[in-house]
């Protein structure tokens, strides 16, 4: 059986370089449509069901805004 996870990402602290993207194998995460604080566009989870906690987009963030958790 497939592992669940669930994704937090600090919408403050994402300059939106996007590599968490490109890192998902089962393609969680997109690009947001709204600026952050910082005036980027952060990642944001769009398909949370998906997610198999796997841990690439965290281990990929040089900003570390993003958590993981196996369900």
């Amino acid at each position: 059986m497939a592992k669940k996870g669930k994704i937090i990402i600090d919408r403050d602290l994402c300059k939106g370089c996007l590599l968490c993207l490109r890192a998902c194998p089962v393609k969680v995460l997109e690009a947001d449509t709204e600026l952050n604080s910082s005036g980027y566009y952060p990642a944001k989870a769009v398909q949370e069901d998906k997610c198999i906690a796997c841990g690439n987009c965290y281990e990929v963030c040089p900003d570390v805004c993003i958590e993981v958790y196996e369900e």
